[in-house]
């Protein structure tokens, strides 16, 4: 839990006060927050300061419609890149890292756009679980890094390798939308003797819908030689729209043998007879085939 207020504590300040700059020096020179910020303290509280992460998300406001993401009330912003911090899970607007979490309605920005890793979210730990959420930004948008997780109805934006790491995680019912050219997911399994993937299920694979004619996009580029990804699903269909190659997938490593594999996909992109790397699937990958030591009861019931 101290991990999470940490990250809560941040990112509502960044909220508030979005950076215009990508320096550093600024802020490591303040010994307090910002006029404006939102400010948790845990004991000790001064006026106009919360005690707790759940009053400060509180005063932030509420979803009225929580059935989908499209009416998210709650929007996170942070504008920072991993050259100015360091690191891409230093420039995130939002970081878990935490076992059991479960987050609903909540939108994450990382506003930097171009020209650098900006990361949205970064998700560290086993069981997260991110519900009608919204995660937008340029390149490498979302990062799941590790452990099993689960994204159900949620909305994911960027342009290169927006959704990137090495964790198990299973995308329900999401929307990918493209701002521009590159690949959607890069896989980042080291070695043959993992079992990590990316399960993309019953989503949408689509370009943002005020944009028109950008560059098609691959579903994946993979970072290490072994990654894996599925475009996969179970008794329905993917919907990949005509922004997706036709090679479907690419790769930055050489000598790559990554796992790709699309089952019963259906749209103008989801024709597999000019596919690059991919592997036959003979039939959907399961939840219990990912998650083979955590099934699925810590999934909420209604996902």
């Amino acid at each position: 839990m101290s991990s999470l207020a940490v990250f809560l504590s941040l990112a509502l300040g960044a909220f508030a006060i979005p950076h215009t700059s990508h320096s550093l020096a600024k802020r490591s020179a303040q010994t307090s927050a910002p006029s404006g910020c939102v400010t948790v303290r845990g004991s000790g509280t001064k006026s106009g300061e919360y005690a707790t992460v759940s009053s400060a998300l509180a005063g932030s406001g509420y979803t009225l419609d929580t059935s989908s993401y499209a009416d998210n009330t709650v929007t996170i912003t942070h504008r920072l890149d991993a050259v100015d911090t360091g690191s891409d899970e230093k420039s995130s607007t939002g970081d878990f890292r935490s076992d059991n979490i479960a987050v609903y309605n909540i939108n994450f920005v990382n506003s930097y756009g171009k020209g650098s890793q900006a990361v949205a979210v970064t998700a560290i730990g086993n069981q997260q679980a991110f519900y009608r959420c919204g995660f937008y930004g340029y390149q490498d948008t979302l990062y799941a890094k590790t452990g099993d997780q689960y994204y159900a109805k949620c909305y994911i934006e960027g342009a290169a390798d927006y959704i990137f790491g090495d964790a198990s995680a299973w995308f329900s019912r999401c929307t990918l939308a493209s701002i521009g050219g590159g690949s959607i997911t890069a896989q980042n399994r080291a070695s043959t003797s993992e079992t990590t993937s990316y399960v993309i299920d019953h989503s949408t694979v689509c370009r943002f819908s005020q944009l028109q004619g950008i560059s098609r996009t691959f579903l994946s580029g993979i970072w290490q030689i072994t990654a894996a990804s599925g475009y996969d699903l179970t008794g329905d269909h993917c919907n990949l729209t005509d922004i997706v190659n036709s090679k479907g997938w690419t790769t930055m490593a050489a000598g790559a043998v990554p796992t790709y594999e699309e089952f019963n996909n259906t749209g103008a992109g989801s024709d597999t007879s000019k596919r690059e790397y991919e592997t036959n699937a003979a039939s959907a990958v399961t939840m219990s085939q990912l998650w083979v030591t955590s099934g699925r009861g810590w999934i909420d019931s209604l996902y």
